[in-house]
Order: structure tokens, then sequence, then C-alpha cells
């Protein structure tokens, strides 16, 4: 009796095993807010959706990349940010003086970006700068040369976070 049991606790639990093992994470991406004095020329949701298909790309095995929070989700991770400086770029300046491993004339963007889990715990932080792409993207103008940046930076740091094995 007590092997008959163990053997049927042991298929119940080896069969929700993968269930458990394939849910993953949300990783709730949210529009960035700008300081206070900040100059912005870009439209912040279309940077988030820029941001979130980018984390997608990168991180989508590990998470479930959204903006909102889905209702049933076991474990959430809220990414909020805000944009503390920008640059405009000097596309003369990026010629003369060779934008490539030096960044001269580049748009930048100071970013303060911060990970908290649903009930509000902050698990991770940074503040980065990024830098326009070398190549030109196809939003540039409601998002700048910084979409592919902003969400490239955002996902190489959040692997820091060690959010998932």
């Amino acid at each position: 009796m007590f092997k008959r049991m163990a053997l049927i606790i042991f298929v119940v639990t080896l069969g929700l095993m993968p269930v458990r093992a394939q849910e993953k994470p949300a990783l709730v991406v949210h529009a960035f807010t700008l300081a206070s004095d900040v100059k912005w020329p870009y439209d912040m949701k279309q940077l988030q959706t820029e941001a979130i298909a980018a984390l997608m790309g990168k991180d989508g095995t590990q998470f479930d990349v959204v903006p909102d929070a889905p209702p049933n989700q076991s474990r959430i991770y809220l990414l909020d940010g805000e944009v503390m400086e920008w640059h405009a770029g000097n596309r003369a300046e990026r010629l003369v003086l060779g934008g490539g491993a030096t960044g001269k004339g580049r748009e930048t963007a100071k970013i303060h970006y911060w990970l908290t889990d649903k009930e509000g715990k902050r698990l991770f932080e940074h503040t980065d700068t990024i830098r326009q792409a070398f190549l030109g993207n196809i939003h540039s103008k409601s998002v700048g040369q910084l979409a592919q940046s902003f969400g490239d930076k955002i996902a190489e740091r959040l692997k820091e976070a060690k959010l998932v094995p």
C-alpha cells in the first residue's frame, strides 16, 4: 500500500513539475518618466513599446515582457525609470570627429531605472548613459536613435539582477 501511494505521489508531482517550470515571470515595462528639468522630444509610450520589443528579443525566453501586469501571474517584476538627462546628437561632429568608439556627436540620455516585485520591494536599480545606435531606426522621429540602445542596455543590466536561475 505504501509503495503504491508513494508511486502515485511521485507521478503526480512529476506531472506538475513541467507546468511549474514553464511559468515564466512577467516583466512589466512601464513608460519612463522625465526629471523635472529634462527636455525630451520623443514619445515615451513609443519608447516603452520599443523597449518591450527589445527586451522580448533578448530575454523573451526568461520573461513574459508586457506593458501591463497579467492578473493571474505568480511572479511579477515591475520595471520603472526616469530619464535624468538628454543631449541631442550632432551629425556634423559625428562625421568630423568620428562617432565610433568615442561616441562624439551621438545622441545620449542618462537613465535611472529600477525593478520591484509586486509588493513594491526594490530588487535592483541602476543608472546608465545610453547612446544612439550607429545605424538609424525606423522610429527615429518618435523615439529618436535611442530606442534600440535603451532596450539593449536594460536587458544587459537585468541579467545582473539574477531574477531567474
